[in-house]
């Protein structure tokens, strides 16, 4: 680690007992870091003023701390690199980036610490409120709290806050690998936001450690956890990581991940200020984050944490009032014993009559066929509406009213699950015993419950607790009212006991799908333009849709019509889907108090293209035009209307990633006839960059060995496109394996602190031939995001003319292709 300097800050002993986290001192951090503005890593926001906040506050808590403790703080600032495999996958590299690192342990010192993790650096043009500064207001809070009480922890807890985590989790990596206090770190709690403010919610533990979920059990006063969360995040669904993954692949510590979830629609916004997160918000998170860091600063596991690891954790909360964990190979034998127990009353229920044991068997099947035909029909239908609605043009049009995609969607699924049903019982069940059918039909929806109970247990899904909610309560109510159900119609007594039986998995569902849709809808506003969001949100819908009626098919059977109820939702759904494809549900909204932006990102570049000889083939500038959702620019036109199909971006076929200076390698996201690329005057930035080769080496094995260097703006990115023969076999980055990125470029995420050396690498290629047109195409992008040359005239005046229900994030930035 380069450290610069390290002090041991203590304090002469002070009398004080216990504290409880206050939010309103948190609030004042908060409000002084944001104060700051944007702090993009590598600018002095970011590099000078937050460090030199956080370093006073830190000091000052330090004097004033009590004698059972010492505090030691120290500044990092590591270079590094490595390959992720996020984003279509990169290599990322770092210099002189900056971390502020604090130890508060016993005044006897500790071998082992827990660490809690913040970053304070923020994406540009953003002031970063919830990503992440509240978290580091809460952490100097809890520092704070923590170094006034009188009670001796047994281990450290060392306090993270790093300066570069929006750079794709740079800083944590430069801690976790280089700095000598990260060999004592057993366990680790990191604070992050997918939203601003609301409950945080833990949506990562582990790996294994069960009593790591334990820990948080027993001490969160405020819990809201869920497994399922974390399985959704760990399947890529979510465009996003945290630097979890950085402790748990490179440092080998587990930990829990928590994050602010609500109101994702001003994450990484200029909306995503101070004020909009509720004190309510910070005291509950320094409540549950101080007594998890208590908890586990005091624990007896912590010292040999590496014994605990065994197995997965099954974990939920209930409404927020308490958790529910268990490891998971308890919950796989529960799982498959009321599994067992469901097929078992299933088989007694068909071979109850010898006779009749085939017929009854077939009844079952063809209950269970049409049940889940019921099923896929809705899912087609709905999502046949979803296409339409996208195909015209009105896709979003429920991202600032979310009740129109369940009026549209959820109305439209019912109705054809009802329908469906309806057609079977006229037709196909005619004359019929409703008591019979809706006994039938019960036990169809048992039987797919606990064949997908079964299924997703063997797969190893934590998940799987769900459906072992949608067996064993309704067996156990069908158990109970088992005379009822048999009575002729469905009589207010037996809808009663039916509903109470069902009454725990409904509510966990409903409390569920409100997570899911609280962390899903504003994620379609920023997922690109490759993804249809109306089909994902109508398949979301469809899903729950799907799940709540499961057991309420039955019904269908048992009552004498359901016509009203068909029509009542068919009428709400033509009538929402009219005013949708009117157009008069303005997709987005700059209401001051509540706003759901559209988000778009402008580049004011000039490229240019050499040749072998390292002459200029080709060079041009324009203003490069990304909306980050499936709309692209068509909302905007009608503002300005020379953003408009005839200027679409052209893929330069011979270059890495088409020619263009993609930040990071999302470009699979987004396809090119949602991006547009207005002409504009070259730039000429006052911190030009400078490109060098160093060096050609013939290595053996017909390779070829090129040096580089490289110095520029904080943060450049570098693509490599092998030539058709040759291949790129290893490289000075990330452990030496070159990882290639989704299409099969090559990119490299470079970033710097302040006073970083000029950027040295090599690349090197087997090349069996030679070749007229050369071996690489190589081409360095530099990215300004702050400073003189962050925005020219020209992109400030394209800005100015955006309507205020956008987010437009802007910058400059130089593109050059070589040929070697």
């Amino acid at each position: 680690a380069q450290v610069s300097h390290r002090q041991l800050l203590s304090s002469p002993p002070a009398a004080a007992g216990p504290r409880d986290f206050s939010a309103a001192r948190a609030r004042k951090y908060l409000d002084n870091i944001t104060a700051i503005g944007p702090r993009t890593v590598g600018s002095p926001e970011n590099e000078v003023l937050a460090v030199n906040y956080l370093l006073e506050q830190i000091r000052g808590i330090a004097r004033e701390s009590t004698d059972a403790h010492k505090i030691s703080v120290d500044i990092q600032r590591p270079t590094g690199s490595f390959s992720i495999d996020f984003l279509g996958g990169f290599t990322s590299y770092y210099a002189n980036i900056t971390n502020v690192i604090v130890k508060l342990e016993p005044r006897s010192g500790a071998e082992h610490a827990v660490l809690s993790n913040c970053h304070f650096d923020s994406v540009p043009n953003t002031p970063g409120a919830s990503d992440d500064a509240v978290s580091c207001a809460v952490m100097l809070e809890i520092l704070n709290t923590l170094s006034k009480s009188s009670e001796s922890l047994q281990h450290a807890v060392i306090f993270l806050f790093n300066g570069a985590e929006e750079n794709i989790l740079q800083a944590s990596h430069g801690f976790i690998t280089q700095h000598e206090w990260a060999k004592s770190i057993r366990a680790f709690i990191n604070l992050e936001a997918a939203g601003v403010g609301g409950k945080e919610l833990v949506f990562q533990t582990g790996p294994e450690n069960p009593w790591l979920v334990q820990a948080y059990v027993v001490a969160a006063k405020h819990p809201f956890a869920s497994v399922v969360a974390q399985e959704i995040f760990q399947s890529g669904i979510i465009p996003a990581d945290t630097d979890f993954r950085i402790y748990r692949d490179f440092g080998n510590v587990p930990g829990i991940d928590l994050a602010f979830i609500e109101n994702g629609y001003i994450y990484h916004t200029k909306y995503d200020t101070s004020d909009r997160i509720l004190t309510d918000s910070i005291q509950r998170a320094g409540d549950n984050i101080l007594a998890v860091l208590k908890y586990l600063a005091t624990s007896e596991k912590l010292a040999k944490s590496f014994e605990y690891r065994h197995g997965n954790v099954v974990f939920f909360d209930i409404l927020g009032l308490f958790v529910l964990a268990y490891p998971a190979r308890i919950g796989t034998i529960m799982n498959y014993i009321t599994a067992a127990i469901a097929f078992v009353y299933l088989s007694k229920k068909v071979l109850q009559s010898k006779n009749r044991a085939i017929h009854n068997l077939k009844r079952l099947f063809t209950a269970f066929g049409l049940t889940l035909t019921s099923w896929v029909c809705t899912l087609v239908a709905v999502l046949i509406v979803a296409v339409f609605v996208s195909v015209i043009g009105r896709a979003l049009s429920w991202y600032t009213h979310f009740y129109v995609c369940v009026s549209l969607y959820g109305s439209a699924a019912a109705a054809k699950l009802i329908l469906v049903h309806m057609l079977a019982k006229k037709f196909f069940y005619k004359n019929m015993n409703e008591q019979y059918l809706g006994d039938i039909f019960f036990d169809a929806s048992l039987m797919i419950w606990s064949i997908a109970l079964a299924v997703m247990t063997q797969m190893g899904l934590c998940s799987a607790f769900i459906c072992t909610l949608w067996v064993a309560f309704p067996l156990l109510t069908k158990l109970m009212i088992h005379k009822e159900f048999h009575q002729k119609g469905a009589t207010m007594k037996f809808i009663v006991m039916y509903m109470l039986g069902m009454f725990v998995p409904y509510l966990y569902m409903l409390y569920l799908s409100w997570t899911v849709f609280e962390m899903f809808t504003p994620v379609m506003g920023r997922s690109g333009s490759e993804i249809p969001p109306d089909m994902v949100l109508a398949g979301f819908i469809v899903v729950f849709t799907i799940i709540l009626s499961s057991y309420f098919v039955n019904f269908i059977y048992l009552v004498k019509s359901t016509k009203t109820t068909l029509v009542t939702l068919t009428t709400v759904f033509v009538v929402t889907l009219i005013l949708v494809c009117s157009g008069i549900f303005f997709p987005y909204s700059s209401d001051a108090a509540n706003p759901k932006p559209k988000r778009v990102f402008l580049q004011h570049t000039s490229r240019r293209f050499h040749d072998l000889d390292g002459n200029v083939v080709k060079s041009d500038s324009g203003i490069w035009i990304n909306g980050f959702d499936y709309n692209g620019i068509s909302h905007i036109t009608p503002h300005v209307p020379e953003i408009n199909d005839t200027i679409r971006t052209p893929c330069e076929e011979q270059a890495p990633f088409c020619g263009l200076p993609w930040i990071l390698p999302v470009h699979f996201m987004f396809r090119l006839v949602k991006n547009w690329y207005l002409p504009a005057p070259e730039i000429l930035p006052r911190s030009p960059i400078q490109f060098k080769v160093l060096s050609k080496e013939v290595m053996p094995l017909n390779s070829v060995r090129l040096s580089f260097e490289v110095s520029g703006p904080s943060h450049m990115s570098l693509y490599v496109r092998p030539h058709e023969g040759s291949a790129l076999s290893s490289w000075s980055l990330g452990d030496g394996i070159p990882v290639a990125s989704v299409g099969g470029d090559y990119f490299v995420f470079y970033s710097h602190g302040l006073q970083a050396a000029p950027w040295h690498f090599w690349i090197e290629l087997t090349a069996p031939e030679e070749r007229s047109d050369g071996i690489v195409s190589l081409a360095i992008a530099a990215h300004y995001f702050f400073g003189e040359d962050q925005k020219s005239p020209q992109l400030y005046a394209l800005l100015e003319r955006f309507p205020n229900w956008t987010f437009s994030s802007g910058w400059s930035c130089t593109y050059d292709l070589f040929v070697f």
